[in-house]
C-alpha cells in the first residue's frame, strides 16, 4: 500500500547579473543581499551570481561552426539552466550599461538563452528607473517575462546610508524592499510554470 504523496517544495533557481563591472558597486552590493536573503529567509530560492566582465564584445566573427567562445558558452549555459534572472545596474546615459547590453546579445544568439525566463530588476542609484525601461523594452524582444511589482529603485547617496564600504547592503529598510521583490519573482516564476 503506498503512502501519502509528499509535495516537495518547487526550487527556483535565478541567475544574477550585475551591470556595473566596479567591484564596490552598489548594484553588485544588491546582488549580494538578494544572495543571503534568498538563503535565510525564502524556501525555494537559489540565487547565484553570474560574472560578465570576462565576456567579450559581442562579434559575429566569433562565432565558429555554430559555438561561440568558450567564456560565452558557460555564460549560455549558466542563463540556459536559471528558472529566472535578476539584472542590477546603473543607468548609463539613459540607458543599460555596456556590458549588460553585451551579455544580453551573447545570451540572444541562436538559441536564445533568454527565452520565456522571468526577470526582475533592480538600481542602486535614482538614475537606474530609465536604465530599467530600456531593460524592459529590451526584454520584450528576447522574451523575458519581468515582474511589475514592487519596483526597485534606490538612491544610494540619500541619507540614512544604504552601503558600507565595501558595497554590502547594511540598510534594514532597503532589505526588507529587496526581499518584497524576490517574493514577488518567486511567486511570479512558479505562477508562469503552473506550479501555483
Amino acid at each position: 500500500m503506498a503512502g501519502p504523496v509528499v509535495e516537495l517544495p518547487v526550487t527556483i533557481k535565478v541567475a544574477a547579473i550585475c551591470g556595473s563591472l566596479r567591484k564596490a558597486s552598489y548594484n553588485r552590493g544588491l546582488i549580494r543581499a538578494a544572495i543571503e536573503t534568498s538563503k535565510e529567509e525564502i524556501d525555494g530560492m537559489e540565487v547565484e551570481y553570474i560574472e560578465i566582465s570576462s565576456l567579450p564584445m559581442i562579434n559575429p566573427d566569433l562565432e565558429v561552426d555554430g559555438t561561440y567562445p568558450p567564456e560565452v558558452e558557460d555564460f549560455r549555459r549558466k542563463i540556459l539552466r536559471a528558472d529566472s534572472c535578476i539584472f542590477a545596474s546603473p543607468d548609463y546615459n539613459y540607458s543599460i550599461t555596456p556590458p549588460l547590453k553585451n551579455a544580453l546579445d551573447w545570451g540572444s544568439r541562436p538559441s536564445n538563452v533568454w527565452s520565456g525566463k522571468t526577470a526582475a530588476a533592480l538600481s542602486a542609484v535614482g538614475g537606474g528607473r530609465r536604465a530599467q525601461y530600456h531593460l524592459r523594452q529590451i526584454g520584450v524582444f528576447l522574451d523575458l517575462h519581468f515582474i511589475n511589482k514592487p519596483e526597485f529603485y534606490l538612491n544610494a547617496h540619500r541619507p540614512p546610508r544604504k552601503f558600507n564600504d565595501d558595497g554590502d547592503l547594511v540598510d534594514s529598510e532597503t532589505k526588507y524592499k529587496l526581499k518584497e521583490v524576490l517574493v514577488s519573482l518567486h511567486t511570479f516564476t512558479l505562477r508562469l510554470r503552473g506550479n501555483c
